[in-house]
């Protein structure tokens, strides 16, 4: 068959109309793009990864912090349930060495829990310390010093 200029401009109608729909695969939905994305540079990690990380680490806090103090963190997170409900389930871990740590660590004590949800979303457990200060300084431009504080005083 001949390209004629006829055929040649039916096709690219027919791709102008067509291009529009055309849809290419979707991205990872996260609950807090610019938090998940900071974290996702910080720790070298996925969105999902990232988002766990997150949900993982204000679990720690939320545990640790009075409901009224919770409620100000919270408050400064755009899409903080789905950033707690991406975090792991805790219970049944991935190995027997954090748990014991996370039993042994003493102060601690929920950085140890979190160092245990990270090895389940496949993070390194030492990657908690580079995420807590990713946390903080996000907590801190959203909400304020103030409540920036508050978070750093249960994660640090």
């Amino acid at each position: 068959m001949k390209l004629t200029p006829t055929v040649i401009g039916a096709l690219v109608a027919f791709a102008l109309l067509v291009a529009p729909h055309a849809q290419a695969a979707p991205a990872v939905k996260v609950a807090n793009p610019e938090l998940v994305g900071a974290l996702e540079k910080e720790l070298g990690s996925s969105p999902t990864q990232a988002e766990g990380a997150a949900g993982s680490l204000f679990n720690v806090a939320k545990s640790k912090l009075s409901a009224q103090d919770w409620t100000k963190v919270a408050g400064a997170v755009p899409g903080m349930a789905g950033l707690l409900k991406a975090a792991p389930a805790a219970g049944a871990s991935s190995g027997a060495g954090l748990d014991a740590l996370a039993g042994a660590a003493g102060g601690l004590g929920g950085l140890a829990s979190a160092a245990s949800a990270f090895s389940k979303l496949g993070l390194k457990p030492e990657l908690v310390a580079k995420a807590v200060p990713v946390l903080i300084q996000y907590v801190t431009k959203s909400g304020g010093a103030d409540i920036g504080n508050l978070l750093a005083s249960v994660l640090k």
